[in-house]
């Protein structure tokens, strides 16, 4: 996948900005610009970083959703392993 696309659809994705990416993961607001720009190349393991910010919002987002629908249901862990 190029570089340009990569970098733009995370942000997308994440619904953040190219600033707030480069924070998240450690690197210059001009580096990820670059990337994105096509100025420079993304190695490997930025494009896994990337993929696993994708998935660890992916994560928490999953998490709070069932995190409702326990509440929701008044669900506890303990009432479903009692005899």
């Amino acid at each position: 996948m190029e570089e340009e696309n990569l970098v733009k659809k995370t942000c997308r994705e994440l619904g953040i900005t190219q600033k707030e990416l480069a924070e998240r993961i450690g690197v210059s607001r001009q580096t990820v610009s670059d990337w994105s720009s096509g100025r420079a190349k993304i190695s490997k393991t930025g494009e896994k970083i990337l993929y696993l910010l994708k998935i660890e919002e992916e994560y928490f987002e999953l998490q709070n959703v069932l995190s409702k629908v326990l509440n929701k249901t008044n669900f506890r862990y303990s009432d479903s392993h009692n005899g």
